[in-house]
């Protein structure tokens, strides 16, 4: 039986749908993703089949080597400390300069609000308002070139955090007095505090998640 998909663009409905077992663990690096399978999968053409692929090879969910079907990359302890290093070259850099003019995104609060708001529906609930609530303080310094660099993370990103509430690693209230200081911080136009607040808050994630991924 034919996947499921959302009226979109073809190529955009099956990425999503891949993307998204992709992060819930339902397609592991364990088989290969073709594009026989994809094709087949969604009753789409071999072309959009392979568009879709490479969408998610461009985000880091697939990796692909030389005349080789992709797989589901592979999330391990080193990988998760490289990604969450990069993030916090990019972030404390933004923080930054957002606390020099003292300036804390609407969007950011918003996304930290809902944290909250969604305590209850599941831990997977959290990971859309957790990345909001990063993405708003990269979208707020309103450079598209950083945006870019940042977005380029954004898959690998949504997987270790995927990853840190299917382990039940962070709950909402920690997740949601992180972020808060991080604002309060910005607020005083405290860039070190600031800076220092976020370091500390990443690197809470990024240990417990490579260690569970270790053991």
């Amino acid at each position: 039986m034919a996947r499921q998909i959302a009226t979109k663009s073809v190529v955009d409905a099956v990425t999503d749908d891949v993307r998204a077992r992709i992060l819930s663990g339902s397609l592991t690096s364990a088989a290969a993703v073709t594009e026989l399978e994809i094709a087949t999968a969604y009753e789409v053409a071999r072309p959009t089949a392979k568009a879709a692929i490479e969408k998610l090879v461009g985000e880091n969910l697939l990796v692909r080597g030389s005349h080789k079907s992709a797989r589901v990359a592979e999330l391990g302890p080193d990988a998760v400390r490289d990604i969450y290093q990069a993030r916090a070259y990019l972030e404390s850099g933004i923080l930054r300069r957002l606390a020099a003019s003292h300036t804390v995104p609407e969007a950011a609060v918003a996304a930290n609000a809902e944290i909250l708001a969604v305590t209850g529906a599941g831990d997977l609930a959290l990971v859309e308002p957790d990345l909001r609530f990063h993405t708003a303080l990269v979208a707020a310094v309103g450079n598209e070139r950083i945006a870019r660099m940042y977005g380029s993370l954004a898959g690998e990103v949504r997987l270790c955090m995927t990853r840190v509430q299917s382990l039940h690693l962070l709950d909402s209230a920690a997740i949601h007095a992180e972020h808060r200081q991080i604002l309060d911080h910005l607020a005083a136009g405290d860039a070190e505090a600031a800076a220092s607040a976020l370091d500390s808050h990443l690197a809470t994630a990024r240990e417990r998640l490579a260690e569970a991924l270790a053991a």
